[in-house]
């Protein structure tokens, strides 16, 4: 199974470069780290091997919104169990939304 996610900056209209971004996975009750990437120039994260189960993605919005950004971090938690799941993020200084991709 494989995971990747896609950041877009829906106020400037482009793909969110240089986000940080923080892999987890829940394993006996407790989210373990699975591995932290950037996204590329197309505000893209490539993927991660993972296995069935409960993972979550942390982005480090503060980093690239700024200090006064509403949204320091997003935690997205999602189930997966086979296949590729695409779990894009798209933010802006005052909100985010996110959704289950292709």
């Amino acid at each position: 199974m494989t995971l990747s996610t896609h950041v877009l900056d829906t106020s400037r209209g482009k793909p969110a470069a240089g986000v940080a971004v923080r892999h987890e996975a829940r394993r006996d009750g407790e989210w373990r780290p699975v591995g932290d990437k950037r996204t590329d120039d197309d505000g893209r994260i490539a993927g991660w091997a993972a296995e069935p189960g409960e993972h979550r993605f942390v982005f480090d919005t503060g980093a690239y919104l700024g200090p006064d950004a509403f949204y320091p971090e997003v935690v997205v938690a999602f189930r997966a169990s086979d296949g590729h799941y695409h779990v894009p993020l798209l933010i802006n200084p005052f909100g985010y939304s996110t959704y289950r991709g292709s």
